[in-house]
């Protein structure tokens, strides 16, 4: 007889454990073994939560090479039928060789799983015909499961899905993830529902009332958003430093659109415009994208969302400080540009319309469109058409955990037509689509990637811009982790353009993700191991540390709402002199709306405690040295950053914590 001990280890999640028989079978180049139902001295508790249980496989003769194995899962008469979480099989064979199985994955039938040998094994390297077999029909099934759909037309392609519970099981929120998440959204409505806000449609009538629902909830950065949003300085650090700090770009000279008098621009000692012009120190940002979209109407209001321009400077002192807005695209009487020096509240409401445009702008931008809905293109491509076995999936797999499950939650709570975005933004409705399609027809391949983006904005040398400081490093070192992978696997370019399942998610990502359309500069295909590399850098940056910048700062600089209405219900002043403190509250949004907001931003802020830190893999998808090596690395160079950044962030009065990869996550998961 030879003798196999087969130790499966069942995984840690709640609820990973089953009750029910587990049988396998061992399949090698040689031939298989019979099937064999797995028992040992604790029956049925062999395969509990966290367990890890050794067994004997026998068989008459060797099979030689194990390729995969098959498991089943079948309870008996007395028992129910329930999901178990295997996380993995390790093998061992008469000679000693020992083969891991990596499964991660939830087994709720009973019909027949085959899992391949962990060694990661591209399309032509799997020449064995079971092994192309397998292929085939893993992603025979995937196609079945994950399917594309489109939620609207020129917005990115999605999961077809009903419900969360119509996911696949190994995608959705683990018990502990649905758990808190749904806490959090229940306790925060419910105490404003107490209060009697959640649905009071009145205005604001004194600044402290709003105050007293803020100190409900609170941070130290939104402690410090509600000390300083009316100073200069810190609504032009936020173009830096704050949620979006992707608007601001270098200007090399003043745009025809907002004719500013030099007169009425006063810069520190004897500098000119013209001289900060050449010198690069004016910027600007542009909000264009929101020219002319219907705003929403909310508590049967109109409400008001602006396309405003913002020229700010850098002054000698290294802040950066604004100088000139203008708050539509067109110049005009009606349309004044406003100075630092104007009264206080035609600054101050000057300064809140572009907020609330930055709000609105970001969440659908930067925020949706840029993260959550690339993420899921990313993972359906990925999800469909590579299979397990295969080292582009092992290296992405971790960072598309949650992200299905989060983005079809969105859709249904968030921008669906009763959507808490829908009814509280000024963009919310029509308004949303309308400004998704233009960013849409807008992106670019080198404004997903950091370096290129910031190059491109000019933005390479402004002192005090740690999102550029933090992602530039970040961006380097998951650099340094796809190049080592995948250049251990592709030896050559011509090996990626053989590459038929590579080709096949690069082709789905292009199609479902960016429409068809080459102006994006997206690659339709991968020629070289250097583009590939690229590619997928981008991929992991986006689903993880730019998604972490642009989404875990949103109650620290939303949630006090004067620093960032989410709606505006009173038209911008075209007269200046007009406007005072009454006129600012009466602009506010009403009451209900702001709590609102403030909820879902707490929501969406909170950190669950099921969350994979960044660079954290405790599924071990790979098992050859190299790779392990590289990924060991890849932790040691996060674990130096982490550090890096906290002993910056110890001397900064606003320390900047968002692209601490210790305290992000692995995925869209939020």
């Amino acid at each position: 007889m030879v003798n196999y001990k087969v130790t499966v280890f069942t995984g840690h999640l709640s609820d990973s454990g089953t009750l029910n028989n587990i049988y396998i079978k061992l399949v090698g180049t040689d031939g298989e073994s019979h099937r064999h139902c797995l028992i040992d001295i604790r029956g049925a508790f062999a395969f509990t939560r966290g367990a890890e249980s050794t067994f004997t496989v026998s068989d008459h003769v060797s099979i030689g090479k194990l390729l995969l194995i098959e498991l089943e899962k079948n309870g008996p008469l007395l028992f129910p039928k329930d999901a178990w979480f295997p996380s993995k099989v390790e093998v061992e064979c008469p000679e000693g060789h020992i083969y891991n199985f990596p499964i991660y994955r939830w087994i709720s039938d009973s019909e027949v799983h085959r899992f391949r040998e962990g060694r990661a094994l591209r399309v032509f390297d799997d020449t064995h015909p079971l092994g192309l077999y397998d292929r085939q029909q893993e992603l025979s099934l995937r196609g079945q499961a994950y399917c594309w759909n489109t939620y609207a037309e020129g917005i990115p392609h999605c999961i077809k899905a009903e419900s969360p519970c119509s996911l696949p099981h190994e995608v959705q929120f683990s018990f502990t993830k649905s758990t808190e998440f749904l806490f959090t959204a229940v306790e925060g409505l419910a105490e404003l529902k107490l209060q009697g806000l959640a649905d009071c449609t009145e205005k604001w009538t004194d600044i402290e009332d709003i105050n007293r629902v803020f100190c409900c909830k609170r941070t130290d950065i939104s402690d410090y958003a509600h000390k300083h949003w009316k100073e200069d300085s810190f609504f032009g650090y936020q173009f830096l430093n704050g949620v979006n700090p992707m608007m601001i770009r270098r200007c090399s000279a003043i745009p025809e659109k907002i004719p500013v008098s030099e007169g009425l621009i006063f810069l520190p000692g004897q500098c000119t415009l013209d001289d900060e012009l050449k010198k690069g120190n004016i910027y600007l940002c542009d909000y264009k994208l929101l020219d002319g979209v219907e705003a929403n109407t909310i508590n049967g209001k109109k409400q008001y969302l602006m396309a405003p321009l913002v020229l700010l400077h850098k002054t000698p002192d290294d802040k950066m400080m604004p100088i000139a807005i203008q708050l539509k695209q067109t110049p005009g009487e009606d349309n004044p540009i406003f100075y630092p020096s104007d009264t206080e509240y035609d600054w101050l409401m000057a300064k809140i319309f572009v907020r609330s445009a930055d709000f609105n702008f970001h969440e659908l931008n930067v925020h949706l469109l840029r993260t959550h809905l690339l993420a899921e293109v990313f993972a359906v491509s990925l999800l469909r058409n590579v299979p397990m076995v295969h080292p582009l999936y092992k290296l992405l797999v971790p960072h598309t955990r949650y992200t299905l499950q989060i983005n079809l939650m969105a859709r249904k709570l968030l921008i669906s037509k009763d959507g808490s975005f829908t009814k509280f933004a000024a963009c919310g409705g029509e308004g949303m689509f309308t400004i998704l399609k233009r960013s849409m027809a807008s992106m670019t391949y080198s404004s997903l990637c950091i370096p290129d983006d910031i190059a491109e904005r000019g933005m390479e040398s402004v002192p005090n811009y740690y999102y550029r400081d933090d992602g530039l490093k970040l961006w380097d070192i998951i650099h340094s982790l796809v190049q080592g992978i995948l250049s251990y696997y592709y030896k050559s370019d011509a090996e990626v353009e053989q590459d038929s399942e590579l080709q096949k998610w690069i082709s789905d990502i292009f199609e479902h993700g960016f429409l068809s359309n080459a102006d994006t500069g997206i690659p339709q295909n991968l020629t070289t191991v250097a583009e590939m590399v690229k590619f997928v850098t981008m991929v992991i940056f986006t689903c993880s540390i730019q998604h972490a910048a642009v989404n875990s700062g949103q109650y620290d600089y939303f949630g006090w709402m004067p620093n960032a209405p989410s709606s505006l219900q009173l038209p911008p002043p075209t007269t200046k002199g007009t406007t005072s403190k009454a006129t600012m509250l009466q602009t506010f949004p009403d009451v209900n709306v702001t709590v609102n907001g403030m909820s879902t931003l707490w929501l969406l802020s909170k950190q669950s405690s099921d969350f994979a830190p960044f660079g954290q893999y405790p599924e071990d998808h790979f098992s050859e040295a190299i790779p392990c090596k590289v990924i060991k690395d890849f932790q040691g160079k996060i674990e130096v950053q982490s550090v890096i950044i906290k002993v910056r962030n110890n001397s900064l009065e606003v320390p900047y914590t968002y692209m601490d990869p210790t305290k992000e996550e692995n995925s869209v998961a939020i």
